[in-house]
């Protein structure tokens, strides 16, 4: 049995909320073996004890969240304990918060879309948003998305309208987090911790694919880096 965290306010109108129980169970068909997860909102978690019973945990789409904080709080539980982790869509933007903020030590780190006066939005508006929109994606070698989907191009879908900061992509990518993904005009669109087990983020939202009945390769990978039971 394996146990997943999905972390973020559940909205049963929001598209990707309706794909992830989906994906989870076509997941744990692969696998042969029982998958269950359990919403846990953001206003919740005020301290890892929520969350530290979870064998992964999946930062999910649907910013912004009630609860920021509860967000990185468990964002940073799964980096620093190795816990297998995915974070789609306002998962990648909040993970690149938390690196920023307790990793490089930018207190001031913020997301643009709950702070347009920030000094430092490492999360800023895209210059096109990317709205029921798709895109071909090129993936980069030795990364675990290149391993997922075991093909080098792939087309994705968005619903999203902020991402990784481009004035600040360098520093920010200068350490462990590295760019797993880029569109075809080279704009970064997943990311990934080096030396972690499997720590993936992206900007699109892979869960979509389990409404057409199509197992998301990154949701089987998340599940197969759990420990076998």
């Amino acid at each position: 049995m394996i146990h997943i965290g999905l972390i973020g306010d559940y909205d049963a109108g929001i598209t990707a909320h309706q794909a992830i129980p989906e994906a989870l169970r076509l997941a744990a068909e692969d696998r042969g073996d029982a998958v269950e997860f359990e919403w846990v909102p953001t206003d919740d978690i005020t301290d890892q004890r929520r969350i530290a019973r979870f064998d992964a945990l999946w930062c999910v789409p649907g910013s912004p969240y009630r609860r920021m904080d509860g967000a990185l709080l468990a964002i940073r539980f799964a980096r620093e304990s190795r816990r297998p982790f995915l974070g789609t869509c306002a998962g990648l933007q909040h993970a690149v918060i938390e690196y920023a903020r307790d990793v490089l030590g930018w207190a001031d780190a913020e997301h643009a879309e709950t702070a347009p006066a920030a000094a430092r939005p490492v999360i800023s508006l895209l210059e096109c948003a990317l709205v029921e929109a798709s895109e071909t994606l090129q993936l980069l070698p030795d990364t675990h998305i290149r391993n997922a989907y075991g093909r080098d191009e792939i087309i994705e879908g968005y619903r999203c309208r902020y991402g990784l900061n481009p004035a600040l992509l360098s520093e920010l990518t200068s350490g462990r987090l590295r760019i797993a993904a880029r569109s075809q005009s080279g704009e970064v669109r997943a990311l990934e911790l080096a030396g972690h087990p499997f720590f993936v983020a992206t900007l699109f939202q892979p869960e979509r694919a389990a409404l057409r009945g199509v197992l998301p390769p990154l949701v089987r990978a998340l599940v197969a880096a759990c420990p076998a039971t």
